[in-house]
Order: structure tokens, then C-alpha cells, then sequence
């Protein structure tokens, strides 16, 4: 663990110490992917989500130069209500740390920093991708490739939408990542609970999983673990509806040259605006579901972490 790097809060530093369960939460949720206020009614939800399902939850963010581990109340409404806050890949953090900005973590940095702070697990809503067109653009997230060389476990519900998920599973297998889909042989895609995929391996519970992760780490992959964690059927959006606002939102950032970090925002903007609300309240409803799984495997993981000390 690079504390030197890191700013733990107290009460993730001492439940690290102790052998505690700790679940990672990015934070461009809540700088870029909510508006203000439903951001940070949603970190303070999963935050309490994790704690229900007796894990410590550790939300991460660059603050004025400096890697936070663990958001009190406090920095999170600073976090929810901030317009100069950056979105913060793996390779954005060290220039943005010698300019003493505040940035949203990614998935790739937040998995980056989880793994340099000792937490194993990390909750998210969806990861990126292969973005549709990628074969012209070359347009891949840094996620996959971070899954591919960092040990972290990420539980999503899938790939965004947005996406080109056939391709993002491809790449992941290049990667060498196994994705798991929890209680299901269908991988999730997002907003709706299959994308006509099958994921490559099914486990049922939590414990499974939790055992999955210990045999991968001693295996020596040096790989991620995807855990794609199906919506909820009661929060699930009709597939017919989604995907014709999904192709509205893509044809309208074509058209208007939207491309690159500016991308995903905008288009989960768009398409709560086109959804009239209803493609948010399914992101809020699975980032919570994530949230749970998360807290439980991390629990399973710290007791198996015991048991074999």
C-alpha cells in the first residue's frame, strides 16, 4: 500500500488495518454521470447501501492535488455541487495532482487507486468500452485495458449502453478478464438485464465469487475480475425503448462532433432528457444493486481472507 500517495480517512484506514470488508466507489457518478442534486443523493444511498451490507465504503476522488480515499459527508457535497471538477483517467492523475486540481475517477483510476490502497473490490454502475464506430476511431476505453493488468474486482451491470458490447467482450478476452455474471448466463447490458451475450462464466453467490477472486489472485493472473450484475427486473427499462433513445442520442452527438471525454456525459445527458427521467432513476436503481452485491462479496472475501491466514 503507497500510503504516501493516498489520504485514507480514518474509518477506511482502520477497517483496511483490521482485515474489514471495504468496497471502492468512483466519483464521476457523481461529478459527471448525475445532475446536481440526484448526485449526491445517489453517493450518500450507496454509501449507506454498502454500510447495510456490513462493508466500509470508500469513495474516491482527487480534492485540490490529493488522492482521497473515503469521502466524509462533507467533500461529497462539495464533490456534487463543484462546476470546475475534471473526469480523471488512470493516466490523467498525476498531472492533475502536480496542478492541484479535483477530478471524478473513472473506473480505470479508481480501480488504479483501490489496488495501490488494498481494496479489492469496487462497486460502479456501468464500465466502458469498444465505442460503437472503434474499428474507424479507435475510440476503447481505458477501463478495459485497466481490467487487464489491475487485480481489482469491478462489480457493473454490464457495459453502457452506448456501447459496442460484442466488441467490449471480444477485448476483454484479449485481455484475458474473466467476466462473471452473477445468477445469470446472459450478459447484462446496462439499462435492461441481457444483451443477447452470454458471459463467459455464471456464479450464484457471493461467497462463489468472493472464492473466484482469492483462487484468480493466487493463479498470479495479475488480471481484473468483471462481475456484470444484472438490473434489477423491477427497475429494468423496455429494451425497444432504450435502444431507440440510445440511436437518437449517438446519430445527435455525431452530428454535432461530441467525442472523446466529452462522449459518455453527454450522451447519458441526452438520454435522461429524451427518457424524460426514466433512464435515470434505472441508473440510480442499479448503482445501489451494484453497491449491495459488492458489500456482500467483500464480505465473503475478508472472512476467506481470515479463514486462510
Amino acid at each position: 500500500m503507497k500510503t504516501s500517495l493516498l489520504h485514507l480517512n480514518d474509518e477506511v484506514a482502520a477497517a483496511l488495518r483490521e482485515g474489514r470488508a471495504v468496497v471502492a466507489l468512483e466519483s464521476t457518478i457523481i461529478t459527471h454521470g448525475m445532475p446536481y442534486p440526484a448526485n449526491l443523493e445517489t453517493a450518500r444511498g450507496v454509501g449507506t447501501v454498502v454500510r447495510e451490507n456490513g462493508a466500509v465504503p470508500a469513495t474516491i476522488a482527487v480534492v485540490a492535488g490529493k488522492i482521497k480515499v473515503g469521502l466524509d459527508d462533507h467533500e461529497l457535497e462539495q464533490l456534487a455541487a463543484a462546476k470546475d471538477v475534471v473526469k480523471a483517467s488512470g493516466r490523467d492523475l498525476a498531472a492533475i495532482m502536480v496542478g492541484g486540481g479535483s477530478a471524478g475517477t473513472t473506473v480505470s483510476a479508481t480501480m488504479r487507486i483501490a489496488a495501490l490502497a488494498g481494496i479489492g473490490i469496487f462497486a460502479t454502475g456501468g464500465v466502458g468500452g469498444v465505442h460503437r464506430g472503434a474499428e474507424a476511431t479507435f475510440d476503447i476505453s481505458a477501463d478495459l485495458t485497466e481490467l487487464g493488468q489491475t487485480g481489482t474486482t469491478v462489480v457493473c451491470a454490464g457495459v453502457k449502453s452506448i456501447l459496442d458490447m460484442a466488441k467490449t467482450l471480444e477485448y476483454l478476452e484479449t485481455q484475458r478478464v474473466p467476466v462473471i455474471a452473477y445468477q445469470s448466463d446472459d450478459f447484462p447490458a446496462f439499462y435492461t438485464r441481457s444483451s443477447g451475450l452470454k458471459a463467459d462464466h455464471r456464479l450464484d453467490t457471493p461467497e462463489e465469487i468472493a472464492r473466484a477472486m482469492l483462487l484468480h489472485e493466487q493463479i498470479g493472473s495479475g488480471t481484473g475480475i468483471l462481475v456484470a450484475n444484472p438490473i434489477p427486473e423491477v427497475d429494468a427499462l423496455d429494451p425497444a425503448f432504450i435502444d431507440g433513445t440510445i440511436a437518437a442520442a449517438v446519430a445527435e452527438a455525431e452530428q454535432r462532433g461530441i467525442g472523446r471525454k466529452e462522449l459518455t456525459p453527454f450522451l447519458l445527458a441526452r438520454i435522461n432528457e429524451l427518457s424524460q427521467g426514466r433512464s435515470l432513476k434505472a441508473n440510480i436503481a442499479l448503482v445501489r444493486n451494484n453497491a449491495e452485491l459488492a458489500a456482500r462479496i467483500a464480505v465473503a472475501h475478508a472472512r476467506l481472507k481470515r479463514m486462510a491466514a
